[in-house]
């Protein structure tokens, strides 16, 4: 099992970036005891929430525990607080960066499968919006999506005055990272839009699957997006189970989604 910090030139970004990887390898590079190369890796890109850094999933759950488990890597980069979205003014592309340029350069950097059944996104919170978003935007890399306690916060935030303020930020804050708000419902930042999208266009949807907590804040957006994907006749898994927005939840349901997931062939359940 592998564990390291990696930096890189991101050309999407601009500038340096970094990000955790667990691979379950024992050594890389060739090994002259085997013939055959290894089965490359299937791959969970998983993303921290607001306020998070890359290193929360590794400090807060048992994450390199399920990566042993299920032979899977994974790469966990920062969002900082961008809700891994493109941000056109500042010409930082945190959404590109997440669905193409960094699936590209993980992959000639470690032995991961290269097939989308086989490359996945998840996240928690921000990280589960953003782990949405993505994977319906650049669909053609992503074949599942885990999605816990997601901040599917456009719903409260489209069209939103001047002196809004969640418990999370304001007007001004949703206003730098989402853009002109009133152009919020049938944007790309829209997952919704992005559904109806793919789905016009005769495109396969990746698989999704959602778990939030009775407890937990963001409950009702959780369900609206449920029930928009039941309307839509899209294939999914939605589970309310008791919880908070909080580790206790996250460590459970990313085990059973991994569990879920890794024990079955490709194909939701709705």
């Amino acid at each position: 099992m592998a564990l390291m910090q990696v930096s890189f030139l991101s050309l999407s970004l601009g500038r340096e970036v970094h990000f955790h990887a667990v691979v379950p390898i024992e050594r890389f590079g060739p090994d002259p005891a085997r013939a055959e190369k290894p089965e490359p890796f299937r791959t969970l890109y998983l993303l921290h929430g607001y306020r998070g850094t890359s290193t929360d999933w590794i400090h807060y759950s048992r994450i390199k525990e399920l990566a042993h488990k299920h032979r899977i890597a994974i790469i966990m980069p920062s969002g900082e607080n961008h809700f891994y979205l493109d941000h056109v003014e500042k010409h930082e592309w945190h959404g590109h960066f997440i669905g193409r340029e960094l699936v590209d350069f993980t992959r000639t950097l470690f032995p991961l499968s290269s097939r989308r059944e086989d490359t996945w996104i998840g996240g928690l919170s921000m990280g589960g919006y953003g782990a949405i978003r993505n994977g319906l935007k650049y669909a053609e890399n992503f074949g599942r999506i885990i999605a816990l306690s997601s901040a599917l916060i456009t719903y409260q935030i489209a069209d939103a005055s001047p002196d809004y303020r969640d418990m999370v930020a304001d007007y001004a804050y949703y206003r730098s990272v989402f853009g002109d708000l009133t152009q919020l419902p049938g944007s790309d930042k829209d997952p919704e839009a992005l559904v109806r999208q793919l789905r016009s266009a005769d495109i396969d949807l990746p698989d999704i699957y959602m778990a939030c907590g009775t407890d937990d804040f963001l409950l009702d957006v959780n369900r609206r997006f449920h029930h928009f994907l039941e309307e839509e006749r899209v294939q999914h898994v939605y589970i309310e189970a008791e919880g908070q927005h909080n580790w206790d939840f996250w460590n459970l349901h990313i085990e059973r989604a991994l569990d879920y997931y890794c024990g079955k062939p490709k194909g939701g359940a709705s």
